[in-house]
């Protein structure tokens, strides 16, 4: 694959293009300070990205909206350079929610469109003014979601022009099913964000790998006892060789075999540092080689307790999908 810094989109199913390199933007509202994501996002477009990928529960699509205003305001880019992903968060299943949520989105970002929408999770929280709405026992209280209703309604805002593709998150096979044999499907799922990349492959489905170089090794939420990704000898010696770093390394390895990658960062010369990966290519053998490293292991576990009308299961949602991980999870933290 031909990968350059300014050409490295890849087709989507619709006739739409999604750049292999994006920049996340999530940040802990409680703990990032204001104006982060804006001037961060400002420093991406300059460096060279041209894929954000957001949402409205990140708290900061407002600045996200206006970093690229301004951008387009000074020259730099046109609305039609920037691939922007927004997200349907849990609490906004139900098929009258889904509009205003997307529109919510639209009205922090102060754009007219975004490029696409996502279902971020497969499961609902019980709708209302809280994202995370608990019981008085402080467990989560889950709602009843129809997936199929939840995408006809998505793809009212896709004719709608709201939305120009859709797609999916954390959606295992059984799920993606059901939306692919829906009677009356319109619009087919364009992305999923878990690792199912044989079977998505088979269908057209882009797969967008978040987290792709790791994460930190907070052991509240982290299983320590797996080895950090980025000290893994392989990928120490394959960025030896072509004097680049092993999160280079780690992100080359999924862009060229396809899979949209989008690490956040909020320093700068990360920002930088991880864009620098369409000057080398990896050899077949050595793509090879990075994907035997398999290890199976679920490498966030997050208990999330369930009101008491719900089962209680231990439930890992996906922030990092990469070879090391076979189970989605959800951790929250800095740089991924």
């Amino acid at each position: 694959m031909d990968l350059t810094a300014e050409r490295h989109s890849v087709p989507l199913s619709d006739g739409n293009h999604i750049p292999l390199l994006g920049l996340g933007t999530y940040g802990d509202p409680r703990t990032t300070p204001r104006g982060t994501a804006l001037e961060c996002v400002k420093l991406a477009i300059d460096v060279g990205y041209r894929h954000f990928d957001g949402a409205l529960v990140y708290f900061n699509e407002h600045e996200v909206g206006q970093a690229i205003r301004e951008k387009i305001a000074d020259g730099t880019v046109q609305r039609k350079d920037i691939f922007y992903c927004g997200k349907l968060w849990n609490t906004f299943h139900p098929p009258e929610l889904v509009r205003p949520a997307l529109e919510r989105t639209l009205k922090a970002l102060k754009l007219d469109y975004v490029d696409l929408y996502i279902v971020e999770l497969p499961m609902a929280f019980k709708p209302g003014k809280e994202f995370y709405p608990e019981d008085q026992d402080g467990k989560h209280i889950y709602h009843h979601t129809d997936l199929c209703a939840t995408w006809e309604a998505l793809e009212a805002c896709k004719d709608a022009g709201l939305v120009k593709s859709l797609g999916v998150s954390n959606f295992n096979r059984r799920q993606l099913e059901l939306l692919l044999n829906k009677p009356g499907l319109k619009h087919r799922p364009v992305s999923n964000q878990p690792k199912l990349l044989e079977y998505c492959r088979q269908n057209d489905i882009v797969i967008v790998g978040y987290c792709p170089i790791g994460s930190s090794r907070d052991a509240s939420w982290v299983n320590v006892k797996c080895p950090p990704l980025l000290e893994d000898e392989l990928l120490v010696s394959i960025g030896k060789k072509y004097k680049k770093s092993t999160a280079q390394v780690a992100l080359r390895f999924n862009a060229q075999r396809g899979v949209v990658v989008i690490p956040k960062s909020f320093s700068p010369e990360r920002i930088k540092h991880n864009f620098q990966i369409f000057d080398f290519s990896l050899t077949a053998e050595e793509i090879k080689a990075i994907e035997a490293l398999n290890k199976n292991i679920r490498f966030v576990e997050l208990l999330i307790q369930t009101s008491p009308h719900h089962y209680a299961r231990k439930a890992t949602f996906s922030l990092f999908q990469h070879r090391w991980s076979d189970h989605p999870e959800y951790p929250f933290h800095d740089d991924y």
